[in-house]
Formats: structure tokens, sequence, C-alpha cells
């Protein structure tokens, strides 16, 4: 029975405003079925739209849009740690200049505290932190100089003062704002900022009656984004911690964990300990205290918020370090809502599947920026792009509101691209009004396993956000298709499975996706005895494994992947040269029954062969892509890579249901055309047929029963029924 009625009802969705675009954001919110109006930076909020009949979100800046006080207080400035590039001693002496390549409005070198504490020398040849009495810093010139070893390498790690804010500085940049003043960024943490700030918000609120919700963006502490001396980005990590430090907090880090802190807790030989790298305890210390403190600090300003009558609502992104969502501490800040941007799939989880607060909103792309709305841009096309990657995860696991962001006079010059978000408005509230308080019917129960587990639940893979990054796609493709599938999901770690190792009892398949000795494929966690076992023990009694790109891999004890024997699969290093591997025939099987003669495996690997045992699927000049293996009672199954797509999506869907020993399931709400997908509430008594295709799709949909009939859908298309 069909049930395609379309929802009309306004609501749900939230648009910019600002001074200039008064009577035009009225007319949008007509449109769109707006109920909310934002700010953003950059803009003002308009004295005539203060009466309107719509929640009035303000955005709130915890650490910056006060130079006057930042400049007062200069001791009590952000601060970072940097680390310089290496540098060769030619002799006995070496000068390094701190701020190369690095831009000079945005950092100041923190000479002001103890340089012998808080500062790090450290020789690369040979690992070795210099002594303090061995380099000075001429300061006038921005140089360490140092008494050296010859032809060794150098680093230098020290702290800076975060002059210029970098999220402004990025939006300065990005819409070419002139003559701006650089908004410093000033530290709550610090005892003065912090008894400042709270009475800086108090006088906010009371100065801004008509606010309904204070939206932080964030609270503290920026993710790590660093710009060289052209003004473009050098480093960036959407989960950095290197700008969450001064010496004040770093103080109360040694109190609290009994022992002294060092540079290189941080810097990471320069890695920053970024998400790839596998947590030191140090780091994992120090990121749980960072957590602990901020949920204190941000429960502050949120209690202020709601006993002045407003809700609180984070933005995940900025300086958001801290507050990962998932995290025990997250629930205990009160707050009323989170809003996030949403780039893909993934993202969309990262902000839907966030427990303890009333509501989500997802922000979606493009942002009204000129970047994007200029003249020969094509907003329409990126935001199509958008909402359907978005809407496979929605319809998993809908957020409760949508919304955009940036400057609305932009996109009032592309009047299809107003038109086609209107549908997207309508769209989105018929979906969530057939989908909402419900859990979708979900196939079988998988598990991601690697160093961070729920940490980083939905954020594996991302480096800064949903950024595309030639070395990751091809494993981020593996979250970007479980975002939007019929399974459900949990992200678990090796401490998972040291505390629990019962733990992987409760999942039908266990997925372990990266290159080698990153913390997602997980390192020298598989030379832990308890961790190998319970994995095996798991697979051989009937669980499935599937391994993508360099799963279980570490050089140990004559193996390269720990779990060959599961895997079936090898990957040749050059000490098994002398070794001949004979098996490269291709097989057919259940797992690409739906693919066609060529799978895109991304960047895939290369030097895998197969075991003797081990059924392969697809080699590429004899190089394993696709295999799978018996191992005891359980299946285990090797992909070399898998960017997103609806093909490889489908292709994971089989390769889960076969791992689970589950093909026999495989016509239970489901659809011969992949590019077409079905999602079934039971509870709700309703399922959909979705044309994921910008072009018209014809396919077989499958009923919960197993019956069938054939549908036709137009492109872009969801299809309601009645169950």
């Amino acid at each position: 029975m069909t049930d395609n009625s379309t929802i009309k009802a306004s609501g749900r969705v939230t648009i910019p405003t600002d001074l200039d675009v008064v009577p035009e954001t009225l007319e949008i919110m007509k449109r769109w079925g707006a109920d909310a109006i934002r700010d953003c930076d950059g803009t003002d909020f308009p004295a005539e739209l203060k009466a309107v009949d719509a929640k009035v979100y303000s955005t709130y800046y915890t650490t910056r849009k006060d130079n006057a006080w930042a400049k007062a207080n200069p001791d009590e400035i952000q601060q970072m740690y940097i680390m310089t590039g290496f540098h060769t001693a030619e002799g006995d002496s070496l000068s390094i200049h701190l701020m190369d390549h690095l831009y000079p409005d945005m950092l100041k070198v923190n000479d002001q505290d103890d340089i012998r504490r808080w500062w790090e020398v450290v020789d690369r040849t040979t690992g070795q932190v210099v002594p303090a009495e061995r380099w000075h810093y001429d300061a006038e010139k921005g140089d360490v100089v140092i008494s050296a070893v010859a032809y060794h390498d150098y680093t230098v790690s020290f702290l800076a003062y975060i002059m210029w804010d970098p999220v402004h500085m990025y939006n300065a940049v990005t819409n070419g704002w002139q003559g701006v003043e650089h908004q410093i960024t000033f530290d709550v943490r610090q005892p003065k900022t912090h008894k400042f700030t709270m009475e800086r918000l108090r006088k906010f609120i009371a100065d801004h009656p008509y606010v309904d919700v204070i939206r932080y963006t964030t609270f503290f502490h920026q993710f790590t984004l660093i710009f060289d001396e052209l003004a473009r980005e050098k480093y960036v990590d959407w989960y950095g911690y290197s700008a969450s430090v001064s010496p004040y907090i770093l103080e109360q880090f040694e109190k609290e964990v009994g022992y002294p802190f060092r540079p290189e807790y941080i810097i990471d030989q320069g890695y920053m300990n970024n998400t790839y790298r596998i947590p030191s305890r140090e780091f994992r210390d120090f990121q749980a205290f960072q957590r602990r403190e901020v949920a204190k600090l941000a429960k502050e300003m949120v209690d202020i918020t709601h006993e002045c009558g407003k809700e609180a609502m984070m933005f995940l992104g900025d300086h958001w370090i801290g507050t990962e969502p998932f995290m025990e501490e997250f629930p205990t800040i009160g707050l009323d809502a989170v809003v996030g941007s949403v780039g893909n799939g993934a993202t969309l989880r990262l902000i839907s599947d966030i427990p303890g607060v009333k509501y989500t909103e997802g922000r979606f792309l493009p942002y009204f920026f000129p970047d994007t709305f200029h003249e020969g841009g094509d907003p329409v096309k990126e935001a199509k792009v958008n909402w359907v990657t978005a809407r496979r995860a929605i319809l998993r696991k809908p957020i409760d509101r949508i919304g955009y962001g940036g400057y609305l006079k932009l996109a009032l010059e592309f009047p299809e691209f107003v038109e086609y978000v209107e549908s997207v408005c309508d769209e989105f509230r018929t979906l969530y009004e057939n989908i909402k308080g419900t859990t979708p019917y979900c196939v079988r129960r998988v598990a991601v396993l690697n160093c961070w587990g729920k940490m980083r639940a939905w954020g594996n893979h991302m480096v800064h956000h949903a950024l595309y990054y030639k070395q990751n796609y091809s494993y981020a493709g593996i979250i970007e298709a479980l975002s939007g599938a019929p399974f459900d999901v949990r992200f678990i770690s090796f401490e998972d499975i040291r505390e629990n190792p019962e733990l992987l009892k409760e999942f039908d398949v266990v997925l372990n996706v990266g290159d080698a000795y990153t913390a997602y494929s997980g390192g020298e966690n598989w030379m832990d005895e308890a961790v190998l076992t319970a994995v095996k023990r798991y697979v051989h009694e009937g669980g499935g494994f599937i391994g993508v790109g360099e799963p279980a891999a570490v050089q140990y004890e004559g193996r390269f992947f720990q779990l060959s024997d599961v895997l079936g699969v090898e990957e040749e290093r050059g000490f098994t040269l002398n070794v001949d591997k004979y098996n490269w025939e291709e097989h057919s099987h259940f797992i690409t029954a739906d693919a066609g003669d060529k799978i895109d495996f991304g960047e895939g690997k290369k030097n895998i062969y197969a075991l003797p045992d081990t059924t392969i699927l697809r080699q590429i000049d004899k190089e394993v892509q696709l295999a799978v293996h018996d191992c005891g009672k359980g299946r285990g199954v090797y992909i070399s890579g898998l960017p997103y797509s609806f093909e490889n999506s489908r292709l994971l869907y089989r390769a889960i249901l076969w791992a689970s020993h589950d093909e026999e399931n495989l016509h239970r709400w489901f659809s011969e055309n992949y590019n077409v997908e079905v999602h079934a509430y039971v509870r709700n008594g309703k399922y959909c047929v979705v044309n994921n295709t910008y072009e018209p799709q014809s396919t077989t949909v499958y009923r919960g029963d197993g019956s069938s009939f054939p549908l036709q859908l137009d492109a872009n298309e969801i299809r309601w029924f009645s169950i």
C-alpha cells in the first residue's frame, strides 16, 4: 500500500539572516518553512526581526570578540604547542628560527613563561632531549641557538600565543574581509578570564532578551589549525588537542596525573598526536583530563544559560576540543542541543547519534560563502550531492532539524538554489514525521574495531571533517557505507576487549579498517595475546571478521597480518620472497554477485597474496584485492579498500551477510538495484524505497516476508509504503 503523502507543515529548519536582507529573510522563512533564525560570524541580527514568530539563535563566542580584554590580560591569551621543522647541524652550533613558515599575525612566541620548563629541544637523531644548559633563545632574532653534534637533526617544541583566532582568520581569508581587526583568542580556563567570562555571558544574555537559543561556537579550545606564511592551511586536525595548552593548564595536569609533563606528549615527534596515531598513555591521560575540565566549565555556562531562561546549543566544530559527544563527560554538561556541519552520511551520524540532548541539528552545505556563490558557481549541484549523501544516514538515524549558514544575500542571487532547498526542507519534514521515535530494521550487528572506539564513533578516517584525502578515501568509504546501511553499528576499542573479552559475542561481524601501524588498524595492539586470542576465539566460534587495507598488521613473530589465518591472506614485506605463491585463480561468489567486471578498490593494496586454502574473488596483476576464508565455524573477508559508492555499499552489505552466515536472508527489505535502497520502520508500520541517483531507476523490491514487487522511481525519488 503506497503512503507517499508529503508533509507540508512548516518547522524544523533554521536559516541565517543579516541587516540587509530583512524582507528577504521573511520570504525565505515562508518558502522554506523555517521556524528559527540565526546570525553568523561577520553578521548582525536585525532589530526588525527581534519580534519575529520564530526561535532566534545567537552565535556566542566564548573565547573571542573581546580584544580589549585579551590585550589587557596578555598572560591569559590562549596558547598552542608548535614544533619547528627538522634542522641538520653542520657543526657544533645550530640556530633554528621558530616562526619559519608560520603566519606571523596568527602566532606570537611565548617567552614570558619559563621556557626551560615548557619548551623542549630534541636531538631527533638520538631521540634524546637536549639539556637546557646546551641551548638558549635569542629573542631579538627569534632563534633558538643549540650546542649541537654535527650532522644530527634537531627540532624545537615551543609555546605560542594565538593572536588571531584560527576560525576568524579562516572566515576572513575565505570571504576576503579587508581591514578587520584580528580577534585574539583568550583562555577561559584561567582565573581572571574565567570570572570575566561568566559575567560577560550574563551581560550578553541580559542585553539580548529576544534571543531564545545561545549557540556556543563552541566552548574553549580550537582544534589544531595552523596557517603558513601565505595564509594557507599548513596543518589541520579536526580532533587535534595541541591548541588546548598553557602552563596554567599543564601544571594542573601534572598534579592530577602525578608525573611531570613533557612537550613531547603533545608534539609526538611532530605528528601532534593526530587521530591516525596510536595514542600514548600520556596523551590519553591528557585528553581525559581536558574532557573533565572542559565539561565542568561548560556546565557552568550552560547552567547560567538555563538560569536566564535560554536554551544552550553547542556547535560540533571550531572550539570543540574536550567535548567529544560519545564520552562519559559529555552528558554532564547539560546541553539542550548540538548542531554540526553535515559533509556526508558519516558526519550526519556523528551528530544524530549523540545521546543526552533534547535535539540535534545538521547544518547543510554549501555555506552561503563566496567560494561557492559566485558568478559561474554551481551551488545547486553541491546542495544536491550533500542532501542525497546525508539522506541515507538520516533514514537510519534522523537529526531533528536542518539548517544553513553564511550570508543569505548570496544565496538569493541563485533562484534555482532557493527552489531546490525548498524541496529539501519539505522532504526532510516528510521523512522525519514518518520515522521519528523508532529504530529502523537492522539486518546484523556490526562492530568497528580500532584504538579509539566510541570516542571517534563515525569520525574514523576524518582529517578535516568530510574532506577527501587520497590516502584515506578507500577506508572512509567503509564508514560512509555503514552510515546509511541497515546494520546496528557500534565502535569498539582494543581496550574494550581487554576489559571484557566476551564483548565480541554481542556482534555478528567485526571490521578492522586502515593502514598498518595507524590507530585504525591497531598496530602493536595485535601483539597483545589477550586481544589476539579473544578475536580468534570469536571467529572460530562462528563470528565474522572483515579486514580492509592492512588489518591486524604489525611485524611480529614471523607474520605481518596477525590474523592471516582468519583472513587467508598475507602481505609480502620482502621477507618471504623465497616462498612461492600459487593461489591466484579468481572465483564467483555471493559477495560479488552484484558486482560488474571491475570493482573500485580505490587505492587498493599492493603485495597481498592468498594462502593456499583461500578463495580469491578479485586479484589485479597477482595482487589480491578481495578474498574470503573459512576459519573454524567463522568466516573472514579481506578487502584491499572500498571507496564509497552505491556499488561498493552493496558489496559491503553482501560481505557482512556472508561473514555472518546470513546469505539466505538477503531478500528481506531489499532492492535488487543497488542504486535503490529499502528502509523499514516496523514499529511505525512503514517502509520507504529511495532512489539515490539523479536518474530514473527500476528495481524489484523485497518486503520483510520475502515477497516482492516491481517499482519504477523518478530521479532522487523516495516512495513511502505502509506495511
